[in-house]
């Protein structure tokens, strides 16, 4: 939930300060791509902290080093939030994230079908953490366009 609240609210912040005066903020666009990068960098910084053993418990048993794979993928969380942020690259990095989140998403399934924790609670049961990713998706798709 903390994702779609950092998007959520993350988005509102930044659309403000756009009407406010703030230029390079002042468009949906650029506030959700900004709303964006908070809720990756959110989601790539938990993958090195206190969450980062329950992460790798989530990749399916079929993939091989999990440990590897969340480490990448928390890279590439925290580098596409980077380029969020540039007008030049916010474009090609929101398209990555969008294909990013389509390749993690079956973690997310195995972490539902197994019973599985985050931050000590129950992962999210699989049809509203579809919902969630449809929902971070057409984010991505929208700020790509």
């Amino acid at each position: 939930m903390a994702p779609l609240i950092a998007l959520v609210a993350g988005w509102i912040l930044t659309r403000l300060a756009g009407l406010l005066g703030v230029s390079a903020l002042d468009g949906w666009q650029p506030a959700l791509c900004v709303a964006l990068a908070l809720m990756f960098t959110l989601t790539g910084v938990a993958h090195f902290t206190g969450r980062r053993a329950e992460m790798i418990a989530m990749v399916p048993p079929a993939l091989p080093r999990a440990d590897l794979l969340v480490t990448a993928t928390g890279v590439l969380e925290l580098a596409g939030a980077g380029g969020l942020l540039l007008p030049a690259t916010r474009s090609w990095a929101a398209v990555a994230l969008t294909v990013l989140l389509l390749a993690m998403f079956p973690a997310n399934v195995h972490a539902a079908r197994s019973g599985l924790t985050l931050g000590g609670k129950p992962v999210t049961p699989l049809v509203p953490r579809t919902f969630l990713q449809v929902v971070f998706l057409a984010a991505c798709v929208a700020a790509a366009v």
